[in-house]
């Protein structure tokens, strides 16, 4: 699939003192774009576990490092992408938004997938911020976009856009308009499957970073 509208490249960021993974480096420039992806969970915490051993901290890293090397593969746009975390490492919720912020990033997405006692519950969700502040209505439209991509594209069950107080997302009010995804069900037997298909991983990443675009082209 052809990249709709060119996709962005990544450099790596200098010291952070205060965030304890890796140092990164990239140069800034004014007219760049700053994407910040969160890989959820890590290191001693799997997330949810799908009935097959999937862990969804292994599932969301592979779909930000195929972000990243989309990204790289267009290196003639102008956007910058940055994950909270480039391993297996645990990571605190509060240094995965202090990096944002350290970054002034202009989108923040965090990866995660779902999970239910109802083995057939499927599809995706997106969350933003359950409290109104100046980022809210770039926020939502930055949700509703990922579900439009992601359904249209690869034929996900919408599952709406919904109002959360993941701390994530709190800290992020004021800072930088900012969405949780849950990328199908790791409990759903189905939906599992999908997901540890590494070509369905290249399709959401690419069609994530294809909402992130037709967003900022709504600004």
């Amino acid at each position: 699939m052809e990249l709709r509208k060119s996709i962005f490249s990544i450099f790596f960021l200098s010291t952070i003192a205060f965030f304890p993974i890796e140092n990164y480096s990239q140069t800034v420039e004014k007219d760049q774009i700053t994407i910040v992806v969160d890989p959820g969970h890590g290191g001693s915490d799997p997330g949810a576990i799908g009935i097959n051993g999937n862990k969804e901290k292994e599932v969301v890293l592979k779909i930000a490092r195929k972000m990243i090397e989309i990204s790289k593969s267009s290196p003639e746009n102008g956007f910058k992408i940055y994950l909270t975390r480039y391993k297996d490492s645990l990571i605190s919720l509060n240094d995965r938004t202090k990096l944002a912020k350290a970054l002034k990033a202009d989108v923040f997405i965090s990866l995660h997938c779902n999970h239910s006692n109802n083995p057939n519950a499927h599809g995706l969700e997106a969350y933003v911020s359950n409290i109104r502040s100046q980022q809210s209505k770039e926020s939502i439209l930055f949700a509703y976009q990922i579900q439009k991509e992601l359904s249209k594209e690869l034929g996900l069950k919408s599952r709406g856009v919904k109002f959360s107080n993941f701390q994530v997302l709190q800290e992020s009010i004021g800072f930088y308009p900012s969405v949780l995804v849950e990328l199908g069900f790791l409990s759903n037997w189905e939906e599992e499957k999908w997901l540890s298909n590494l070509e369905n991983i290249n399709q959401i990443a690419y069609s994530i970073l294809v909402a992130i675009r037709e967003s900022l082209d709504f600004r």
